[in-house]
């Protein structure tokens, strides 16, 4: 509803630029040539402003939601300084540093993991070759061995 008024109200400011540069250029057929051509360059510089507020005005507009609010992503000029810069960086560095550190503690943690399981098979009565021989595994099974896997 009010994208169609703000149209209807910038094809009425259209039509009155119109009737009033027409208006103009009648009455200034009687002016000197140095004049004249003052009025030309101020009219020159008076569109091409115009174009640029209606070009900026569109961005906004192809920026806003139906209802009025924006939700953009822009990483152009908006007046940050550097501080403003380093804060928005901030997120993505602790997490940078978050994830590094999870990646140490796993890798810490696997290796004792590891160690453990080294440590007890090199302290144990049986060579560690004999957990990998399939007919031992059977005669733990058959045997009824207390450590025999079930």
């Amino acid at each position: 509803m009010t994208h169609s008024l703000q149209h209807h109200a910038e094809i009425l400011q259209d039509r009155y630029a119109l009737k009033l540069a027409a208006r103009l250029s009648a009455g200034a057929q009687e002016l000197p040539h140095d004049l004249s051509e003052r009025l030309r360059v101020a009219r020159l510089q008076a569109v091409s402003h115009r174009k640029v507020a209606r070009v900026t005005r569109a961005r906004l507009a192809s920026h806003a939601s139906s209802n009025g609010s924006t939700a953009t992503l822009s990483f152009g000029d908006e007046g940050w300084n550097l501080w403003s810069r380093l804060a928005s960086a901030l997120p993505l560095l602790t997490l940078v540093v978050g994830l590094v550190t999870i990646n140490v503690v796993q890798n810490d943690n696997r290796a004792d993991e590891v160690a453990e399981v080294d440590a007890a098979l090199l302290t144990d009565d049986l060579p560690p070759a004999a957990y990998t021989d399939s007919g031992f595994i059977q005669f733990l099974k058959t045997a009824g061995h207390p450590s025999a896997p079930e």
